[in-house]
């Protein structure tokens, strides 16, 4: 890992605080907001409830847009890191960037939820975690975006998405019929079961075809990167960002009725689901910074999204995660004689304690990346 400051490329306000945005949720700021709701609704409204959790299999909550978002956001920032290596001879730098990030990523996501550091093979999961679905769609995106035209991206993409749902909907596999979308029966699972053996990590989530999705996404994410890239004027881009993710919603919606909305496995409808209120997400953050220039709002979540993987390495590793362990001891005490407003006391004294410690390295210039 760099733990150096090197100066990055201009970027889009937007994208970097979106990324801010859905880690603080990831690092604990969906556990703080339900703590202050719980201190207004009494008993929890079923909605907010819903939507604070995940989907158990068929249907979208808004919590199940935290991981396609992180992929897509990613993919938003490929046109403008990789813009540097489209000089000649910059190629070998492009690959060595792309190939040790991806290598990096797929180690670290081991490390959360593979059982890596235990040591022992037998027990370790292979594919098993977002960090590592995140390096899958980055390294399709960015060898896109290094060897494609915006014509040939786009086309990329489109062939993704119709790639995963041809074969999720009409390859047979095993003794199964193709076309089941089922919790423990479908195709994209059927892979995973066969390819990793021993090391499949027991869940009914889906890694290895479903890259063509986690692609797709990313790639949708860089499409948007591209339209915040070009000169015309920033209403243009505001419009566009707001018809595309209007488009995408409408696209997933109809799908749905031929395929499902099912994150665990990322079907087709889900990803364009997801990347429609990922553009809307996006327009109302370029409209708030880009153009209205409302500034300061950004910077509580630019603090967090500046060290992202460090932020989700500390919270997702249960060793080290502060609400196990510093927090417990330094706001428990007082949240227990706290009667209703223990939990929000701990909750905000908890992530406190986070932002605190990003705003450390951020203050530091010292940016932990991959």
């Amino acid at each position: 890992m760099d733990t150096s400051s090197p100066q990055p490329p201009a970027r889009i306000l937007a994208i970097d605080a979106l990324r801010g945005f859905d880690m603080f949720f990831l690092t604990g700021g969906l556990a703080l907001v339900l703590a202050a709701l719980g201190l207004i609704y009494e008993p929890m409204p079923e909605w907010i409830r819903y939507h604070a959790t995940h989907v158990e299999w068929e249907g979208f909550a808004a919590w199940d847009l935290v991981m396609p978002l992180f992929i897509f956001i990613v993919g938003a920032a490929v046109p403008f890191s990789m813009g540097k290596y489209s000089a000649p001879g910059m190629r070998s730098k492009a690959y060595l960037r792309i190939f040790r990030r991806v290598a990096i990523l797929f180690l670290l996501g081991m490390v959360v939820q593979g059982r890596l550091l235990g040591f022992e093979p037998k027990n370790m999961a292979l594919f098993c975690n977002t960090l590592q679905a995140i390096a899958g769609g980055y390294l399709i995106a960015s060898l896109c975006v290094l060897h494609l035209r915006l014509r040939g991206q786009i086309v990329t993409a489109l062939l993704l998405l119709a790639s995963y749902w041809a074969l999720m909907r009409f390859m047979p596999y095993g003794d199964s019929q193709a076309g089941l979308f089922l919790p423990h029966d479908n195709l994209a699972l059927h892979i995973d079961k066969y390819l990793q053996g021993s090391w499949q990590d027991g869940t009914n989530y889906s890694w290895i075809l479903t890259n063509l999705s986690f692609g797709a996404t990313a790639m949708l994410g860089a499409l948007s990167g591209y339209l915040l890239k070009t000169p015309c004027l920033p209403v243009k881009k505001l419009a566009w960002l707001l018809g595309i993710g209007g488009a995408l919603l409408l696209s997933g919606w109809a799908l749905s009725y031929d395929t499902p909305i099912i994150k665990h496995i990322f079907t087709t409808s889900m990803v364009l689901w997801a990347a429609g209120w990922s553009y809307l997400l996006l327009a109302l953050f370029y409209l708030i910074l880009d153009i209205a220039r409302l500034t300061w709002l950004a910077f509580p979540f630019i603090v967090v999204g500046s060290n992202a993987i460090f932020a989700y390495m500390w919270i997702e590793t249960p060793q080290c995660s502060p609400e196990h362990n510093i927090s417990r001891a330094l706001f428990g005490g007082l949240a227990r004689q706290s009667g209703d407003y223990g939990a929000f006391i701990f909750q905000l004294g908890n992530y406190a304690l986070i932002w605190s410690v990003l705003y450390f390295l951020y203050r530091k210039k010292t940016f932990i990346k991959v």
